[in-house]
């Protein structure tokens, strides 16, 4: 509503009173016009024109539209790490999630190479799972350079694929230039509907809520990081069976 464009055109009357408004929005929205010529020093009719500048008919529907501004300024509710933890074993403790992560186990174990890749937080945790695993006897490599040739066959080798939204453009392109050399794909969403994990030999999903802050997905990543732990702990527990 208050564009750079809009504020550089109020004169001094008006400039004095998107100062007041600015300081004293919780306030404004139930002012009547009179009182709030009275608290900022300014008369109705720069009130009026004021409010003709910003597309508004009268005060009513500017006190309506301030509303909504600073509604959706508001700081969300960020959930506690205990009810994100909850959510999380509520949703995925069960026969059928043990399986995926059996299955997906099963599939590393197998592989001659092992590949992470992400991007973002996500790309952190797949640099994350890479050393992991790694640490437990099973090397594996986090590809952080997305146009680096792929040449080599690969059809002994499993992709680790993680992303929390399942629909990141740059994995999935990645994924489409690993499959083509033969590459499994193995990717960890959070949601088994995504584009990635449909596209995937073989997906875990751990289902929690996302949530956003100012624009960034603040999803947390506990659950991968329980996943990739679990995983790497079943793959090594498999290579102790088969010494």
């Amino acid at each position: 509503m208050f564009t750079n464009e809009v504020i550089a055109s109020f004169n001094e009357l008006e400039l004095l009173l998107y100062k007041y408004i600015m300081q004293n929005k919780e306030k404004v929205v139930f002012m009547r016009i009179r009182d709030l010529a009275d608290e900022a020093h300014v008369s109705t009719s720069t009130i009026m024109r004021f409010c003709r500048k910003l597309n508004c008919e009268g005060f009513s529907e500017f006190k309506v539209k301030l509303r909504l501004l600073f509604d959706e300024k508001s700081v969300p509710t960020i959930k506690s790490g205990q009810h994100v933890l909850a959510e999380f074993f509520e949703r995925t403790q069960n026969e059928n999630f043990i399986l995926k992560l059996e299955e997906a186990a099963e599939a590393i174990s197998k592989a001659d190479h092992v590949f992470f890749i992400g991007i973002s937080s996500s790309g952190i945790l797949a640099e994350y799972g890479a050393r992991y695993l790694s640490s437990l006897g099973k090397f594996s490599t986090y590809l952080k350079d997305w146009y680096m040739p792929v040449h080599a066959d690969l059809h002994n080798s499993i992709t680790v694929a993680l992303s929390v939204s399942g629909e990141s453009d740059f994995t999935i392109s990645h994924i489409h230039k690993l499959k083509e050399k033969g590459s499994k794909i193995l990717s960890i969403t959070n949601n088994a509907q995504s584009m990635i994990a449909k596209i995937s030999d073989k997906n875990v999903s751990y289902y929690v809520t996302e949530e956003f802050f100012d624009h960034s997905n603040i999803t947390t990543q506990i659950p991968v990081i329980f996943i990739l732990e679990e995983m790497a702990r079943r793959v090594y527990g498999k290579s102790r069976k088969n010494d």
